[in-house]
């Protein structure tokens, strides 16, 4: 009897829940972090921490009870009844259409499972690049529920959320839209309208994109030393107007449209745009909208003394195509202005012998260094009182091709002139590129959302059941696309290249460690 009623001698303590370990782990929880966040913190496993807080060692505070896509899909249901779908904030309404209230006020509520939640972090790169810059003094002022910065705000979340038209806005939720500007719901299509036209009355819209491309070239003034002018030809689908018609390269049909003439850096970011319902051709647009208009907004240009002293010194560089070849344009913009123009050679000469190329180190505008074949003569183009002497640089390719630019930039090195139109294609590659990725992202965000609902939520995610386990199969698989993919012949942000991204090794390694690289080589086919 002694044997069975004798006290049990004390437990062993555990290993890994040691009392600093409980001390820390309990400061994290009490600061709302997660359980998955405490475990990798830590560095101690997921299972033992869940363990911890049901033996009682540690305790999670009792946080606020959060409101789901499903709770608030019948309150903005129920609010149809009275002033429309996901108009919840009737008193706010009332008093403004009163004239008591001057606009909604952003407020911000804490809720779970909003659709495009991430766009909230690229917030703040939109007011970096100047989303509400210049918008008191340029843009008309609105009334009503919704003002202007509500109007920006929503039209910046459509973009980062690919939703290209307003009309596109009828198959969302208008109430989940709102709680990520701060309100009850997004305004309905026809009253987005009409503030849309009330904002750019009198041409305002117009001067904001002015006040815009002068911040965009005084932030930096370094880039605009070589502009890229092209044109871009915008279809038109409608049927409200019969615009004419046009030759679109990248369908090889000619539609309806019209012509806009894009002035960008040297790695393909723009500064504005010139828009022509009927296109008089690039030369004419030079001459008579892009020309007269980058005098005045180019910052840092040189003086009158400074252009004195130095013959080959101009005021920045323009780089176009072949439709802007033109000795008698070259001349003008060089003698009336001191602008340095760069083209393609329309009319090159015979093939110049291999042996004038040189192997040359180019720095390409986005910072990476290449080799090139090239070779420079002073050329005589153009004829009888329309010719003038420019130069000619040629770069030779393996197939032994000769790609011959003209030039009146006669102060910068030939390498430079080289770099500078060799580049020229970087904002097409750019939107390929990014065009290309679309539908792979897309998976991505949208199973990743899953994803951290599960973590957030669950109390095991090895026990969460096949939909956890699903979206970590998507989600890897997402992601091992995107660390195998060559981003090497493609531009992004800002021209540079993007390489294999490190967080993306990261986070599949992470994955792995979890347990699971089985399921997902299993469930692969």
């Amino acid at each position: 009897m002694d044997a069975f009623l004798k006290p049990r001698g004390s437990q062993r303590s555990g290993t890994v829940m040691r009392p600093e370990v409980i001390e820390q782990s309990q400061e994290l929880l009490d600061a709302c972090a997660t359980r998955r966040a405490v475990a990798d913190e830590l560095e101690i496993p997921y299972g033992t921490l869940v363990k911890a807080i049901r033996d009682g060692r540690l305790n999670e505070p009792d946080g606020e009870v959060l409101s789901s896509k499903s709770d608030r899909s019948v309150i903005d249901a129920q609010a149809a009844e009275g002033m429309g779908t996901a108009c919840t904030r009737s008193g706010e309404r009332l008093l403004t259409a009163l004239g008591l209230l001057q606009g909604a006020e952003i407020r911000f509520e804490p809720c779970r499972d909003v659709p495009y939640g991430g766009v909230l972090c690229a917030l703040a790169a939109l007011l970096s690049n100047g989303l509400l810059s210049g918008v008191d003094k340029s843009l008309a002022k609105i009334g009503g529920y919704y003002h202007g910065l509500h109007v920006l705000l929503l039209l910046g979340f459509m973009a980062l959320t690919r939703i290209k038209t307003v009309e596109s806005l009828r198959g969302k939720a208008p109430g989940e839209l709102g709680k990520l500007m701060g309100l009850d719901r997004i305004p309905e299509v026809r009253c987005l309208r009409r503030k849309m036209d009330e904002l750019s009355r009198n041409e305002s819209a117009k001067r904001w994109a002015v006040e815009l491309g002068r911040l965009w070239m005084e932030a930096e003034p370094e880039s605009v030393g070589t502009l890229y002018v092209d044109g871009h030809v915008r279809v038109y689908h409608g049927h409200q107007t019969k615009l004419p018609r046009k030759f679109v390269s990248r369908q090889r049909l000619c539609l309806r449209g019209m012509s806009d003439y894009w002035v960008n850096d040297q790695t393909g970011r723009p500064f504005f745009l010139v828009d022509k319902v009927v296109d008089p051709g690039l030369l004419k647009v030079l001459r008579e909208d892009i020309v007269p208009r980058l005098l005045r907004e180019v910052p840092h240009q040189p003086g009158s003394e400074e252009l004195d002293a130095d013959p080959h010194l101009c005021r920045f560089i323009l780089v176009f195509d072949r439709e802007g070849y033109s000795p008698e344009f070259f001349r003008d913009m060089w003698a009336d202005h001191r602008i340095g123009c760069i083209t393609y050679h329309k009319h090159p000469s015979k093939a110049w012998p291999q042996s004038s190329f040189t192997e040359e180190w180019v720095t390409m505008p986005n910072g990476e260094t290449v080799t090139m074949k090239l070779a420079e003569r002073g050329s005589l183009v153009g004829t009888g009182k329309k010719a003038l002497w420019m130069r000619e640089v040629r770069k030779l390719t393996e197939s032994g091709h000769q790609t011959s630019l003209i030039s009146t930039a006669y102060g910068l090195e030939y390498t430079r002139l080289a770099a500078g139109m060799f580049t020229r294609w970087c904002q097409e590659n750019s939107i390929t590129a990014k065009s290309g990725w679309v539908s792979v992202l897309h998976r991505l965000f949208k199973h990743a959302e899953e994803f951290i609902r599960e973590v957030s939520h669950g109390d095991d995610g090895l026990e969460s059941g096949g939909n956890f386990l699903g979206s970590i199969l998507c989600v890897s698989e997402c992601l091992a696309q995107c660390v195998d993919f060559d981003f090497s012949e493609y531009f992004f942000d800002g021209g540079l290249p993007i390489k294999k991204d490190l967080h993306i090794v990261r986070i599949l390694k992470v994955l792995d460690q979890r347990g699971f690289s089985e399921y997902r080589a299993k469930h692969a086919a």
